[in-house]
């Protein structure tokens, strides 16, 4: 992950004063009828990082807020240890509220702001001699201090300078690109200072550079940590634990391992499940198959019997009756002996994503151009560049946040002016897209509307057996796309390539917020994929599990192929 570097340690200088541990005892939490969890214990000790995984919809996010102390669980408990200890919840999509500057975003994202507020409170009661004043001061100065708030102001500077975020910190967090806002993201947690870790999500859009400090970050921290990540680099080089809500069969499982360990024991742990069932249904089959002979005996016997009841021979009636009863004691004991298994449930057959990228006509040979293409905006000067993409190009594009690769892709596509050059896309070049901000999915009309729109020529019920079987059922295709989760709007954008035929595919860090097994099935259907790909990721898993021809890297505005 490389040597340190003058100030990349600063913002870890200072270490956790305080050791928290936060216990949760028979939580359970649901939405509506639906339960996601319950029964569940989980201690979070000094040292942990406990890596959280599941599909999307097992109750991450929830449980994280529960945690946090945000929502309020439907059944069971959380206690701290001192209660005095401070949890700090990182969501997924950390809120740019109009007006608020870098400084005020980081004050309020480290918890700064709150206890600043809690100060001057606790101040003015002081002044007012309100009664026990002094002490709720104490109380007030004391965690002010501990979480950083006597330098926070220096030491955003010197973190700042040291993520090359070149942006003052007084500029409005609503006048930043993507790239910049997660950078200040990534900012405000390496200058937090909680006594207790809850993160979910926080590799999202991190450049490679911002992955290696974060890692370096959580595993060099002293403070309990829980973590949802959909990055399997960073999980394997971070996490101690693994706590895994199986949507599927229902079920809390606690590794103790790392990811690795995790991965492993899980699929002993399937395979056993399966085979114990396997063994089970066996032998209850062949103990109901005896038991079926054993009756059609005694059946037949007892028919002999009813058929020969004239017959004189005693002794012959005798040994029926006798023969009769034996095969009834047989058949008694095999179904005793059906009733005493140990009844094995099936394991619940997991949902599973079987994703098609569908192929529209391919395009001409020469599929996009750029040719002295320079682009001017906000200080920021992309170009000159020149570039051809041809037919079946399988193109990665790498680079720092903030170093163009999202403007390199607006140009090419024709989306964003130039200020000089020229852009010129393919004859016969059918365009599918998963962007960063999944914007298609973002406005006020339903899911529904917004997707049949894009595909016009299809029957609306035909776009819901789609989006089912992207795990958006009914409850989801009504409401509007605005209130998808980030997982649910990139189902949905990944839903539209199978929807229409593409043959140029742009893929804009695709990963974000898409759960580990659908990522597994888009680096599949990627594989079988045969138009040309254009890939934006910082998942270096997926930078090497998917094929390609070509690798591009953009700094600084300009381009270069390796």
């Amino acid at each position: 992950m490389g040597g340190p570097q003058p100030g990349r340690d600063a913002p870890r200088k200072i270490g956790h004063l305080m050791t928290a541990t936060l216990v949760a005892k028979e939580l359970a939490a649901g939405h509506g009828d639906r339960s996601l969890f319950s029964g569940l214990d989980l201690v979070v000790a000094p040292g942990d990082v406990i890596g959280l995984v599941g599909a999307n919809g097992a109750g991450k996010s929830t449980l994280l807020r529960l945690l946090a102390g945000l929502d309020t669980a439907e059944h069971g408990g959380i206690t701290l240890s001192p209660p005095t200890a401070v949890v700090g919840h990182l969501p997924q999509e950390p809120d740019r509220r109009p007006g608020e500057t870098v400084r005020a975003f980081l004050a309020r994202r480290t918890g700064v702001a709150a206890a600043q507020h809690a100060l001057d409170e606790a101040t003015q009661a002081l002044v007012d001699g309100a009664p026990g004043a002094d002490d709720a001061y104490a109380v007030a100065l004391e965690r002010w201090l501990g979480l950083g708030g006597a330098d926070l102001d220096e030491r955003a500077e010197e973190t700042a300078d040291s993520l090359g975020l070149a942006v003052g910190l007084d500029q409005p967090m609503t006048s930043l690109s993507g790239g910049q806002a997660a950078r200040v993201g990534l900012a405000s947690l390496l200058l937090s200072r909680y006594d207790v870790f809850l993160l979910d999500e926080p590799t999202n859009d991190l450049d490679l550079d911002g992955l290696e400090r974060l890692e370096a970050f959580v595993s060099g921290l002293r403070a309990g940590t829980v973590v949802v990540s959909h990055d399997r680099e960073f999980l394997t080089r971070t996490v101690t634990k693994v706590l895994e809500l199986d949507l599927a069969q229902r079920r809390i499982n606690l590794y103790g391992g790392g990811y690795a360990a995790y991965l492993e024991e899980r699929e002993t742990a399937r395979r056993h499940a399966r085979e114990g069932f396997e063994e089970y249904a066996d032998k209850r089959a062949a103990l109901e198959s005896r038991a079926h002979t054993q009756r059609a005996w005694m059946d037949k016997g007892v028919k002999n019997a009813r058929r020969k009841a004239h017959d004189n021979d005693k002794s012959g009636r005798k040994f029926r009756s006798e023969a009769s009863e034996k095969q009834a004691a047989k058949a008694r004991q095999t179904q005793r002996m059906i009733e005493r298994l140990e009844v094995v449930e099936e394991p619940r057959k997991e949902w599973e994503l079987r994703m098609e990228i569908a192929a529209a006509p391919r395009s001409g040979a020469v599929v996009a151009t750029l040719r002295d293409a320079e682009i001017r905006r906000d200080g920021f000067t992309f170009g000159p560049a020149n570039l051809q993409i041809d037919w079946a190009d399988r193109v990665a594009i790498t680079g720092a946040n903030g170093a163009g690769k999202s403007t390199l892709l607006g140009a090419l596509l024709g989306r964003i002016p130039l200020h000089a050059g020229e852009a010129t896309l393919g004859s016969g070049v059918v365009v599918g897209e998963v962007d960063q901000a999944r914007g298609l999915f973002l406005g006020p009309e339903s899911l529904l509307d917004a997707f049949c729109a894009a595909v016009p020529d299809t029957e609306p019920v035909d776009v819901r057996t789609l989006l089912a079987k992207f795990g958006l059922s009914a409850d989801h295709v009504l409401r509007p796309a605005v209130t998808l989760s980030p997982g649910e709007r990139t189902r949905a954008a990944l839903a539209l390539l199978q929807g229409r035929g593409v043959n140029l595919l742009v893929l804009d860090e695709p990963t974000n917020h898409l759960d580990l097994p659908a990522i597994e099935q888009l680096e599949s259907a990627l594989d079988s994929y045969e138009g040309t790909l254009l890939l934006v990721t910082h998942d270096r898993r997926m930078l090497d599990a998917v094929r390609t021809t070509r690798r591009i890297e953009v700094a600084a505005g300009k381009v270069t192929e390796h």
